[in-house]
């Protein structure tokens, strides 16, 4: 009889020996495992997402580790009119839209049920849910606070929404527009926080990129700097506390200045091909102005809505006349300096930094922010979540437009996206180089200190005619791990690994070709979220698409099978939960198939945890608790000597709690 390799393998099987649930020969000598999750890790290769055909509606397709569940175009009030971010409550996804908002049933995820379109013209539209609530973000001219399609005439009108719309849905198929918040920038975007210690408010925290409206359509509306006038609009947040037993009654209740001391940071230059398509767009007669240091073309939709403002200013009607365009390229530099900001020609000191956010992502578990703020990354206090402080600011001169946030779940990390060229732009060409336009990962040292780690990309070139920059997305509760999903716009939607933070690896995705391979059309997927099992994208000009995880060398049933355990109410992506897994065979069998990857345990002693949790599953009672506070024990005992000890030591405390459920 052949002797046990190890004392703790020795000492693991005579456990399970005791318990009754190995064989004495497969404690003498077991086997190797037989299953498990060592699939291959190998991408595909050439890459499929390189040449995908082009379409609207019929595009060709690349899935690489996900199933595409359904693809279902948006109702006729909504189409060719952009899609935006989404929201979770029940069974429902939420997804807005720059004339509304869209409301899916998700109960049978292979055929979504549209229950609500709910017209209501505002970009951008972002949503967010709590309880019965549901907020919308108005940041545009045309928005009206009666959601009448006709737009605002006016440059000045008390017509005109700009700032945070409020709606009772608790008859989510009959939404009820209850209030609205007026902000002197509007709201871009916008992230719900619920204080773990106030249970009678919600505090909304509004990030507004526009100019600053006038004092005549919103009293106390200051457009000069703070250095001019204390009161300005500029270099601030807003906070709005909203009482849940008067949700009528929000109002902003602080304009927090976190940016204070922050100097405009170094950037990078324009690419090769942005070079090249400069020198075209010149000679095309495109509107073309220098722009936070740099030379710009002005994006279609940005010159039609200035020159849509210059005709309201004259009084006119009907399509823009050159006359309009040489006023434009005349005042293109004042109105962008209205909208965005501009330094003082006065002051030969350095630029200010921002003005504002582009988005918080709020994590109360751990009373942490992530503010991705124009030109920088911050870390934010938000104990208090009327005043939240800065801890922690970092620019990067790789990183254009700072856009986006996400914390690892423990709250040791957090990654920061770069939009670079807007969103609008193609970002992910085969000589664009990959630190532009990509993700930031940081690891939070000490609670405050955010140390640079490592850039991440999609490795898939994308086209000319296809916007392509990172984007929104989310953590993806896979358990002892940092996976996330997150969208590319016409980059599709990429799975990343980011456990290792100097290491991210890309282990699923899913991409179309371009909507029009000789005419850039935008689309792409404007955000992807992970929600019950689900992951869930707005697609911004094809509609909302559902997938899932399928097993793979990198993610194993087991991994898949405990993510689908963590389940919510809602979900808004910026206010991000805490994933905790409850008690399952499925958590078990995860942690043990991680360390089948890291080699934490020896295949025998693999095989011997695998035969006592089958046994466990296999069994009941008395019984079953027996063998898996066995196991917990046996592991427990072997902890110290893995070479991947932290991971073991969770596994034991996942049979523990599994034994103490019953």
């Amino acid at each position: 009889m052949r002797p046990l390799a190890t004392p703790r393998l020795a000492a693991l099987g005579a456990a399970l020996l005791v318990a009754g649930c190995a064989s004495p020969a497969l404690v003498e000598a077991p086997a190797p495992p037989t299953s498990g999750p060592m699939m291959s890790t190998t991408a595909p290769s050439p890459d499929p997402r390189v040449g995908l055909g082009d379409g609207l509606f019929d595009a060709e397709q690349a899935l690489w580790n996900l199933d595409l569940v359904s693809e279902t175009a948006p109702p006729e009030a909504f189409v060719g009119v952009t899609n935006s971010d989404l929201a979770f409550t029940g069974p429902y996804a939420i997804q807005g839209n720059y004339n509304g908002i869209q409301v899916w049933d998700l109960t049978d995820p292979a055929a979504p049920e549209l229950v609500t379109e709910y017209v209501c013209p505002a970009s951008q539209s972002d949503v967010s849910v709590y309880g019965d609530l549901m907020f919308v973000s108005g940041e545009g001219l045309g928005g009206r606070l009666d959601c009448g399609t006709q737009g605002v005439d006016q440059a000045v009108s008390p017509d005109r929404l700009r700032g945070i719309r409020i709606f009772d849905i608790s008859n989510i198929r009959e939404p009820e527009y209850i209030a609205n918040v007026q902000t002197c920038r509007g709201s871009h975007t916008h992230s719900v926080l619920k204080d773990p210690d106030d249970d009678e408010n919600v505090y909304v925290y509004v990030s507004g990129s526009a100019g600053v409206r006038p004092a005549e359509e919103l009293p106390n509306c200051v457009s000069a700097s703070p250095t001019e006038d204390p009161n300005s609009a500029l270099f601030r947040i807003e906070v709005i506390r909203v009482p849940l037993d008067n949700p009528r009654a929000a109002a902003i209740v602080s304009s927090p200045r976190i940016f204070e001391g922050l100097t405009a940071p170094e950037t990078h230059g324009m690419a090769p091909d942005d070079v090249a398509a400069m020198d075209r767009a010149r000679a095309e007669g495109k509107f073309i102005a220098t722009f936070g240091g740099q030379e710009r073309v002005l994006p279609d939709p940005f010159a039609q809505m200035f020159l849509g403002q210059i005709v309201m200013e004259r009084g006119g009607e009907g399509a823009p006349t050159a006359a309009d365009s040489m006023a434009l390229r005349q005042r293109l530099p004042a109105l962008l300096a209205e909208r965005f900001g501009a330094p003082d020609p006065d002051d030969d000191g350095p630029r200010p930094g921002p003005t504002q956010c582009h988005d918080i992502t709020l994590y109360p578990a751990i009373g942490l922010a992530g503010g991705a703020c124009e030109g920088y990354g911050l870390l934010l206090d938000i104990r208090d979540p009327v005043n939240p402080t800065r801890l922690e600011a970092v620019a990067d001169s790789n990183f254009s437009y700072w856009h986006s946030a996400t914390f690892n779940n423990d709250g040791t990390k957090v990654l920061f996206t770069d939009e670079w060229g807007g969103g609008g732009q193609p970002k992910c060409r085969a000589s664009d180089p990959m630190e532009w336009g990509a993700n930031a990962i940081f690891t939070i040292e000490d609670g405050h200190d955010l140390d640079f780690q490592s850039y991440y990309k999609i490795p898939a070139a994308q086209t000319t005619t296809e916007n392509c920059v990172a984007h929104n997305g989310s953590l993806i509760p896979i358990p002892g791990r940092d996976v996330m999903v997150q969208s590319w716009y016409q980059g599709g939607i990429s799975v990343f690994d980011w456990t290792d933070p100097a290491n991210p690896v890309e282990i699923a995705y899913f991409d179309r070709g371009p909507i029009d391979a000789d005419e850039f059309q935008m689309g792409g997927s404007w955000s992807v979220y992970w929600y019950n099992g689900l992951i869930v994208s707005s697609e911004i000009a094809r509609g909302l698409d559902v997938l899932k995880l399928e097993p793979s060398g990198f993610l194993s049933a087991n991994e898949i099978a405990a993510a689908e355990t963590v389940r919510f109410d809602e979900l808004n992506a910026q206010g991000q939960p805490k994933y905790d897994w409850p008690p399952s065979f499925a958590l078990a069998g995860a942690y043990a198939d991680q360390l089948e990857r890291s080699r934490g345990l020896a295949p025998v002693e693999l095989a011997l945890v695998r035969t006592a949790l089958q046994t466990a599953e296999a069994g009941s009672g008395t019984a079953r608790r027996a063998t898996l506070m066995e196991l917990a024990t046996g592991l427990s005992g072997m902890a110290g000597d893995s070479p991947d000890a932290a991971k073991v030591t969770m596994l034991a405390e996942a049979v523990r709690a599994l034994a103490m459920a019953g």
